[in-house]
């Protein structure tokens, strides 16, 4: 028997729309990291919602899934900690095919903590 998880990545935390990624581009702040291209943008309501970018530049299907898996649980657990009611684009470079959890965690750690991030302030 499974327990139901309390918090988890539903539709509601999704960037799902072209234009609402097209809207971070054009008018978002960009943070660049060793690994990532950040871009976030405030909404005047709404909870956070994340959106992925993850191109076949990164690695095979099993990387890109596996990386994605990450992005989506590094945004579950610090979701609390993130601005409010801002909108968070995260597009993962060639060379992050190969990074884990931890690694993830800590390269994004500057989103929800401003001032530890090593490519970029927020």
């Amino acid at each position: 028997m499974t327990t139901p998880r309390t918090s988890g990545f539903g539709p509601g935390l999704r960037l799902r729309h072209s234009r609402d990624f097209s809207r971070l581009r054009q008018g978002g702040r960009k943070i660049h990291t060793r690994h990532f291209v950040i871009y976030l943008l405030t909404r005047p309501d709404g909870s956070c919602r994340l959106g992925l970018t993850v191109s076949r530049k990164v690695g095979g299907a099993v990387q890109r899934n596996a990386l994605k898996r990450f992005l989506r649980e590094w945004f579950r657990l610090t979701i609390g900690e993130l601005p409010p009611h801002t909108d968070i684009s995260v597009v993962a470079r060639s060379n992050a095919g190969n990074l884990g959890f931890s690694d993830v965690r800590e390269e994004l750690k500057c989103l929800a903590h401003p001032g530890s991030c090593h490519g970029g302030q927020p």
